[in-house]
Protein backbone atom coordinates (compact mmCIF):
# COMPACT_ATOMS: atom_id res chain seq x y z
CA UNK A 1 0.00 0.00 0.00
CA UNK A 2 2.85 2.43 1.05
CA UNK A 3 4.51 1.56 -2.45
CA UNK A 4 1.19 2.67 -4.34
CA UNK A 5 1.08 5.72 -2.21
CA UNK A 6 4.52 6.64 -3.40
CA UNK A 7 4.01 5.51 -7.04
CA UNK A 8 1.00 8.04 -6.84
CA UNK A 9 3.02 10.84 -5.66
CA UNK A 10 6.28 11.06 -7.86
CA UNK A 11 3.80 9.58 -10.78
CA UNK A 12 5.76 6.13 -11.31
CA UNK A 13 3.57 3.95 -14.01
CA UNK A 14 2.31 0.69 -12.29
CA UNK A 15 1.76 -2.44 -14.42
CA UNK A 16 -2.08 -2.49 -15.41
CA UNK A 17 -2.32 1.21 -14.10
CA UNK A 18 -3.23 3.61 -16.18
CA UNK A 19 -2.18 3.58 -19.33
CA UNK A 20 -0.25 0.20 -20.69
CA UNK A 21 4.03 0.67 -20.65
CA UNK A 22 5.68 0.56 -24.03
CA UNK A 23 8.83 -0.10 -24.92
CA UNK A 24 10.58 1.95 -27.75
CA UNK A 25 13.32 -0.95 -28.83
CA UNK A 26 10.55 -2.02 -32.15
CA UNK A 27 9.18 0.93 -32.83
CA UNK A 28 9.55 3.23 -36.41
CA UNK A 29 8.01 5.96 -37.80
CA UNK A 30 6.38 5.93 -41.71
CA UNK A 31 6.15 8.65 -43.29
CA UNK A 32 2.43 9.15 -45.36
CA UNK A 33 3.76 11.79 -47.62
CA UNK A 34 0.96 13.37 -49.18
CA UNK A 35 -1.01 14.17 -46.07
CA UNK A 36 1.61 15.49 -44.02
CA UNK A 37 1.53 12.32 -41.37
CA UNK A 38 3.39 9.95 -40.00
CA UNK A 39 2.47 6.28 -38.98
CA UNK A 40 4.44 4.75 -35.31
CA UNK A 41 4.80 1.28 -36.14
CA UNK A 42 6.08 -1.65 -34.53
CA UNK A 43 8.05 -4.59 -35.64
CA UNK A 44 7.85 -7.30 -33.58
CA UNK A 45 4.59 -8.11 -34.54
CA UNK A 46 4.59 -5.60 -37.89
CA UNK A 47 1.23 -3.97 -36.74
CA UNK A 48 0.16 -0.13 -37.14
CA UNK A 49 0.34 1.62 -33.64
CA UNK A 50 -0.64 5.21 -33.50
CA UNK A 51 -1.07 7.86 -37.10
CA UNK A 52 0.07 12.06 -36.18
CA UNK A 53 -1.13 14.55 -38.47
CA UNK A 54 -0.02 18.44 -38.47
CA UNK A 55 3.81 17.68 -39.66
CA UNK A 56 3.75 19.88 -43.22
CA UNK A 57 5.30 19.18 -46.55
CA UNK A 58 6.84 15.80 -46.24
CA UNK A 59 8.03 15.14 -49.94
CA UNK A 60 11.22 14.26 -49.16
CA UNK A 61 11.20 13.62 -45.55
CA UNK A 62 13.76 12.21 -42.90
CA UNK A 63 13.64 10.99 -39.56
CA UNK A 64 16.35 10.39 -37.07
CA UNK A 65 15.63 9.24 -33.15
CA UNK A 66 17.13 10.54 -29.71
CA UNK A 67 19.63 8.25 -28.00
CA UNK A 68 17.05 6.88 -25.40
CA UNK A 69 14.57 6.01 -28.91
CA UNK A 70 11.76 8.07 -27.67
CA UNK A 71 11.87 10.91 -29.73
CA UNK A 72 11.68 11.04 -33.66
CA UNK A 73 13.00 14.14 -35.44
CA UNK A 74 11.23 14.71 -38.46
CA UNK A 75 13.11 16.80 -41.27
CA UNK A 76 10.00 18.56 -43.63
CA UNK A 77 10.65 19.81 -47.12
CA UNK A 78 9.14 23.07 -46.45
CA UNK A 79 11.56 23.76 -43.52
CA UNK A 80 9.76 21.93 -40.94
CA UNK A 81 11.78 20.55 -37.81
CA UNK A 82 9.33 18.39 -35.72
CA UNK A 83 10.02 16.37 -32.50
CA UNK A 84 7.83 13.53 -32.04
CA UNK A 85 7.05 11.42 -29.19
CA UNK A 86 6.61 7.98 -29.66
CA UNK A 87 5.24 7.14 -26.12
CA UNK A 88 2.48 9.51 -26.10
CA UNK A 89 2.07 9.27 -29.68
CA UNK A 90 2.03 13.27 -30.01
CA UNK A 91 4.25 15.96 -31.49
CA UNK A 92 6.03 17.33 -28.62
CA UNK A 93 7.31 20.60 -30.41
CA UNK A 94 7.52 21.68 -34.18
CA UNK A 95 9.32 24.83 -35.92
CA UNK A 96 9.78 26.54 -39.48
CA UNK A 97 13.45 26.76 -38.88
CA UNK A 98 13.86 28.05 -42.97
CA UNK A 99 11.67 27.99 -46.21
CA UNK A 100 13.27 24.35 -48.17
CA UNK A 101 14.81 22.35 -46.17
CA UNK A 102 16.65 18.67 -47.20
CA UNK A 103 17.06 16.54 -44.20
CA UNK A 104 19.39 17.01 -41.11
CA UNK A 105 21.27 14.65 -38.58
CA UNK A 106 22.01 14.31 -34.36
CA UNK A 107 24.97 14.72 -32.50
CA UNK A 108 26.84 12.19 -31.49
CA UNK A 109 25.83 12.95 -28.15
CA UNK A 110 22.27 13.57 -29.04
CA UNK A 111 22.55 16.74 -27.70
CA UNK A 112 22.14 18.78 -31.24
CA UNK A 113 19.79 18.33 -34.17
CA UNK A 114 20.91 20.25 -37.41
CA UNK A 115 19.09 20.46 -40.52
CA UNK A 116 20.72 21.21 -43.84
CA UNK A 117 18.50 23.66 -45.90
CA UNK A 118 18.22 24.92 -49.72
CA UNK A 119 16.88 28.54 -48.99
CA UNK A 120 18.54 30.59 -47.24
CA UNK A 121 21.50 27.71 -47.93
CA UNK A 122 23.11 26.27 -44.48
CA UNK A 123 22.71 24.32 -41.99
CA UNK A 124 21.26 25.60 -38.47
CA UNK A 125 21.70 23.73 -35.34
CA UNK A 126 19.01 23.33 -32.79
CA UNK A 127 19.14 21.66 -28.90
CA UNK A 128 17.26 18.45 -29.22
CA UNK A 129 16.25 18.56 -26.22
CA UNK A 130 13.78 22.19 -26.65
CA UNK A 131 14.74 23.12 -30.55
CA UNK A 132 16.18 26.54 -29.54
CA UNK A 133 18.54 27.46 -32.11
CA UNK A 134 22.23 26.89 -31.15
CA UNK A 135 23.91 28.14 -34.31
CA UNK A 136 23.53 29.02 -37.78
CA UNK A 137 25.99 28.14 -40.20
CA UNK A 138 25.25 29.83 -43.38
CA UNK A 139 26.83 28.16 -46.49
CA UNK A 140 28.44 31.38 -47.84
CA UNK A 141 31.11 30.87 -50.82
CA UNK A 142 31.41 34.21 -52.01
CA UNK A 143 29.95 37.14 -53.22
CA UNK A 144 26.88 36.99 -50.56
CA UNK A 145 26.35 33.78 -52.32
CA UNK A 146 24.67 30.92 -50.57
CA UNK A 147 25.18 27.35 -51.62
CA UNK A 148 21.82 24.54 -51.05
CA UNK A 149 23.45 22.07 -48.00
CA UNK A 150 23.08 18.61 -48.99
CA UNK A 151 24.30 14.96 -47.95
CA UNK A 152 24.10 16.32 -44.21
CA UNK A 153 25.75 13.65 -41.45
CA UNK A 154 26.68 13.17 -37.92
CA UNK A 155 30.45 12.02 -37.53
CA UNK A 156 32.75 11.20 -34.83
CA UNK A 157 33.96 14.00 -32.47
CA UNK A 158 30.96 16.07 -32.16
CA UNK A 159 30.89 16.64 -35.47
CA UNK A 160 28.49 17.55 -39.10
CA UNK A 161 29.74 16.97 -42.43
CA UNK A 162 28.04 18.08 -45.03
CA UNK A 163 28.30 19.28 -49.13
CA UNK A 164 27.63 22.63 -50.75
CA UNK A 165 25.97 21.87 -54.17
CA UNK A 166 26.61 25.47 -55.67
CA UNK A 167 29.97 25.70 -54.58
CA UNK A 168 31.46 22.54 -54.68
CA UNK A 169 33.14 21.80 -51.22
CA UNK A 170 32.34 19.91 -48.11
CA UNK A 171 32.54 21.54 -45.08
CA UNK A 172 33.12 19.75 -41.40
CA UNK A 173 31.65 21.56 -38.67
CA UNK A 174 32.88 20.46 -35.07
CA UNK A 175 30.47 21.63 -32.51
CA UNK A 176 32.44 20.83 -29.27
CA UNK A 177 31.87 24.64 -28.64
CA UNK A 178 27.69 25.08 -30.02
CA UNK A 179 28.26 28.25 -29.71
CA UNK A 180 31.41 28.46 -31.93
CA UNK A 181 31.25 26.06 -34.58
CA UNK A 182 34.78 25.27 -35.87
CA UNK A 183 34.41 24.95 -40.02
CA UNK A 184 36.95 23.24 -41.81
CA UNK A 185 36.58 23.68 -45.43
CA UNK A 186 37.21 21.84 -48.34
CA UNK A 187 36.95 22.92 -52.02
CA UNK A 188 36.74 22.02 -55.97
CA UNK A 189 35.86 18.63 -54.76
CA UNK A 190 34.16 17.88 -57.70
CA UNK A 191 30.97 19.12 -59.95
CA UNK A 192 27.48 19.29 -57.80
CA UNK A 193 27.90 17.32 -55.05
CA UNK A 194 24.06 16.04 -54.69
CA UNK A 195 24.13 13.23 -51.86
CA UNK A 196 26.27 11.93 -49.53
CA UNK A 197 27.00 9.42 -46.72
CA UNK A 198 29.33 8.17 -43.87
CA UNK A 199 30.42 4.81 -43.49
CA UNK A 200 28.96 2.71 -40.69
CA UNK A 201 32.34 3.33 -38.72
CA UNK A 202 32.21 7.05 -39.03
CA UNK A 203 35.78 7.06 -40.88
CA UNK A 204 34.93 7.94 -44.95
CA UNK A 205 32.57 10.50 -46.08
CA UNK A 206 31.69 10.08 -49.59
CA UNK A 207 30.13 12.80 -52.02
CA UNK A 208 28.08 11.96 -54.80
CA UNK A 209 28.92 14.08 -58.10
CA UNK A 210 26.23 14.89 -60.23
CA UNK A 211 28.54 17.09 -63.22
CA UNK A 212 31.68 14.67 -62.62
CA UNK A 213 32.17 10.90 -63.57
CA UNK A 214 33.96 10.33 -60.17
CA UNK A 215 33.35 10.11 -56.42
CA UNK A 216 34.61 12.53 -53.98
CA UNK A 217 35.94 10.63 -50.48
CA UNK A 218 37.20 12.21 -47.46
CA UNK A 219 39.24 10.74 -45.13
CA UNK A 220 38.03 11.99 -41.33
CA UNK A 221 40.63 10.57 -39.67
CA UNK A 222 42.90 12.39 -41.73
CA UNK A 223 41.21 15.24 -42.78
CA UNK A 224 44.67 17.19 -43.68
CA UNK A 225 44.80 14.96 -46.57
CA UNK A 226 42.06 16.88 -48.51
CA UNK A 227 39.17 15.00 -50.54
CA UNK A 228 40.13 12.57 -53.52
CA UNK A 229 38.42 11.23 -56.34
CA UNK A 230 37.63 7.67 -55.92
CA UNK A 231 35.78 5.25 -58.81
CA UNK A 232 36.95 8.14 -61.51
CA UNK A 233 35.73 7.41 -65.24
CA UNK A 234 33.38 4.70 -64.02
CA UNK A 235 30.81 4.65 -67.05
CA UNK A 236 32.66 6.73 -69.20
CA UNK A 237 32.54 4.05 -71.59
CA UNK A 238 28.76 3.39 -71.23
CA UNK A 239 26.11 5.22 -72.67
CA UNK A 240 24.23 7.53 -70.58
CA UNK A 241 20.45 7.55 -69.76
CA UNK A 242 18.25 10.20 -68.90
CA UNK A 243 17.99 10.06 -64.92
CA UNK A 244 14.61 9.47 -63.10
CA UNK A 245 15.63 10.13 -59.75
CA UNK A 246 19.02 10.29 -58.12
CA UNK A 247 20.15 7.28 -56.09
CA UNK A 248 19.92 7.92 -52.73
CA UNK A 249 23.55 7.58 -51.55
CA UNK A 250 22.60 7.08 -47.86
CA UNK A 251 21.35 3.79 -48.93
CA UNK A 252 24.75 2.12 -49.79
CA UNK A 253 25.66 -0.97 -49.13
CA UNK A 254 28.33 -1.95 -46.64
CA UNK A 255 29.13 -5.53 -46.93
CA UNK A 256 32.33 -7.22 -45.41
CA UNK A 257 35.10 -5.41 -47.17
CA UNK A 258 32.94 -4.53 -50.20
CA UNK A 259 30.60 -1.56 -51.22
CA UNK A 260 27.32 -2.13 -53.24
CA UNK A 261 26.89 1.52 -54.71
CA UNK A 262 24.16 2.83 -57.30
CA UNK A 263 25.90 3.67 -60.77
CA UNK A 264 24.08 7.35 -61.59
CA UNK A 265 22.36 6.81 -65.41
CA UNK A 266 23.05 3.18 -65.41
CA UNK A 267 20.73 -0.33 -65.45
CA UNK A 268 23.99 -1.33 -62.92
CA UNK A 269 25.33 -1.55 -59.42
CA UNK A 270 29.24 -1.57 -58.91
CA UNK A 271 30.98 -3.85 -56.35
CA UNK A 272 33.54 -1.45 -54.59
CA UNK A 273 36.99 -3.20 -52.58
CA UNK A 274 37.10 -0.63 -49.69
CA UNK A 275 40.70 -1.05 -49.01
CA UNK A 276 41.54 0.50 -52.11
CA UNK A 277 38.24 1.75 -53.28
CA UNK A 278 39.08 0.30 -56.69
CA UNK A 279 35.82 -0.96 -58.85
CA UNK A 280 35.61 -4.87 -58.41
CA UNK A 281 32.07 -5.32 -60.55
CA UNK A 282 29.26 -3.88 -62.38
CA UNK A 283 26.17 -5.77 -61.82
CA UNK A 284 23.62 -5.69 -64.64
CA UNK A 285 20.23 -4.86 -63.08
CA UNK A 286 16.81 -4.09 -63.96
CA UNK A 287 16.46 -0.57 -63.98
CA UNK A 288 18.35 2.93 -62.52
CA UNK A 289 18.85 1.49 -58.60
CA UNK A 290 17.57 4.59 -55.91
CA UNK A 291 18.53 2.25 -52.77
CA UNK A 292 21.03 -0.17 -52.44
CA UNK A 293 21.14 -2.04 -49.31
CA UNK A 294 23.02 -4.86 -47.51
CA UNK A 295 21.00 -6.75 -44.68
CA UNK A 296 22.61 -6.26 -41.05
CA UNK A 297 24.59 -9.60 -41.80
CA UNK A 298 26.10 -8.67 -44.98
CA UNK A 299 24.85 -11.95 -47.16
CA UNK A 300 22.08 -9.73 -49.32
CA UNK A 301 21.91 -6.86 -50.78
CA UNK A 302 18.43 -5.40 -51.51
CA UNK A 303 17.72 -3.08 -54.37
CA UNK A 304 15.17 -0.58 -55.64
CA UNK A 305 14.41 1.50 -58.86
CA UNK A 306 13.30 4.27 -60.13
CA UNK A 307 10.33 5.09 -62.37
CA UNK A 308 9.61 3.20 -64.79
CA UNK A 309 10.77 0.17 -63.29
CA UNK A 310 9.84 0.93 -59.48
CA UNK A 311 7.63 -2.12 -59.28
CA UNK A 312 10.60 -4.39 -59.02
CA UNK A 313 12.91 -5.18 -56.22
CA UNK A 314 15.98 -7.83 -56.50
CA UNK A 315 18.30 -9.32 -53.82
CA UNK A 316 21.45 -9.83 -54.92
CA UNK A 317 24.36 -12.12 -53.65
CA UNK A 318 26.86 -10.41 -51.55
CA UNK A 319 29.52 -13.17 -52.16
CA UNK A 320 28.72 -14.03 -55.36
CA UNK A 321 27.31 -10.74 -57.00
CA UNK A 322 24.14 -12.74 -58.37
CA UNK A 323 20.73 -11.81 -58.29
CA UNK A 324 19.11 -14.36 -56.11
CA UNK A 325 15.77 -13.55 -55.92
CA UNK A 326 12.99 -10.96 -57.97
CA UNK A 327 10.19 -9.48 -56.20
CA UNK A 328 7.29 -7.24 -57.79
CA UNK A 329 5.69 -5.81 -54.95
CA UNK A 330 3.73 -3.39 -56.59
CA UNK A 331 3.86 0.04 -57.94
CA UNK A 332 6.61 2.69 -56.35
CA UNK A 333 8.13 1.37 -53.92
CA UNK A 334 9.95 3.81 -52.20
CA UNK A 335 12.04 2.76 -49.40
CA UNK A 336 13.03 -0.19 -47.58
CA UNK A 337 14.14 -1.03 -44.07
CA UNK A 338 15.66 -3.83 -42.57
CA UNK A 339 14.35 -5.11 -38.67
CA UNK A 340 18.06 -4.35 -36.62
CA UNK A 341 18.86 -8.17 -36.66
CA UNK A 342 17.82 -8.00 -40.46
CA UNK A 343 15.15 -10.95 -40.17
CA UNK A 344 12.47 -8.57 -41.66
CA UNK A 345 12.01 -6.31 -44.34
CA UNK A 346 9.62 -3.55 -44.15
CA UNK A 347 8.82 -2.05 -48.12
CA UNK A 348 6.82 1.25 -49.06
CA UNK A 349 4.37 0.95 -51.77
CA UNK A 350 3.43 4.22 -52.70
CA UNK A 351 1.17 3.98 -55.22
CA UNK A 352 -1.04 0.71 -53.96
CA UNK A 353 -0.76 2.57 -50.62
CA UNK A 354 0.67 0.02 -48.28
CA UNK A 355 3.39 -1.55 -46.60
CA UNK A 356 5.22 -4.77 -47.01
CA UNK A 357 7.03 -7.15 -44.87
CA UNK A 358 9.31 -9.81 -46.23
CA UNK A 359 10.92 -12.40 -44.43
CA UNK A 360 14.29 -12.29 -45.89
CA UNK A 361 14.97 -16.10 -45.70
CA UNK A 362 11.97 -17.14 -47.52
CA UNK A 363 11.63 -13.80 -49.64
CA UNK A 364 8.13 -14.56 -48.77
CA UNK A 365 5.36 -11.77 -47.80
CA UNK A 366 4.55 -11.74 -44.11
CA UNK A 367 2.16 -8.63 -43.41
CA UNK A 368 0.79 -5.62 -45.51
CA UNK A 369 -0.62 -3.18 -43.65
CA UNK A 370 -2.64 0.05 -45.20
CA UNK A 371 -0.91 3.37 -45.56
CA UNK A 372 -1.45 6.39 -47.36
CA UNK A 373 1.04 7.12 -49.74
CA UNK A 374 3.99 5.83 -48.11
CA UNK A 375 7.57 6.88 -48.20
CA UNK A 376 10.02 6.65 -45.92
CA UNK A 377 10.42 4.10 -43.45
CA UNK A 378 12.52 4.86 -40.40
CA UNK A 379 13.11 2.23 -37.32
CA UNK A 380 14.48 3.56 -33.87
CA UNK A 381 17.65 1.29 -34.23
CA UNK A 382 19.17 3.84 -35.82
CA UNK A 383 19.64 6.16 -33.15
CA UNK A 384 22.70 4.20 -32.47
CA UNK A 385 24.37 3.95 -35.77
CA UNK A 386 26.50 6.84 -37.06
CA UNK A 387 25.07 8.60 -39.92
CA UNK A 388 21.32 7.83 -39.51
Amino acid sequence: MKFLWLAALFGLALPGVGSELRATGDLGVVIERADGRVLIVEHTNDSRVAQIEGLGDLSHASVVFSRDQRYAYVFGRDGGLTKLDLLTDRIDKRILQSGNSIGGAISQDGKLVAVSNYTPGGVRVFDARTLEPVADIPADFGGDKLSKVVGLVDAPGQRFVFSLYDADQIWIADMSDPAKPAITRFKDVGRAPYDALISPDGRYYIAGLFGDDHLALLDLWHPERGVKPILAGYAEHDEKLPVYKMPHLEGWAMAGNKAFIPAVGQHQVLVVDTSNWKTLDKIEVHGQPVFVMARPDGRQVWVNYAHPDNDTVHVLDAETHAIKKTRQPGKAVRHMEFTPRGEKRWLSVRDENRLQVYDTRSFEVMQELAAVKPSGIFFTDRAHRTGL
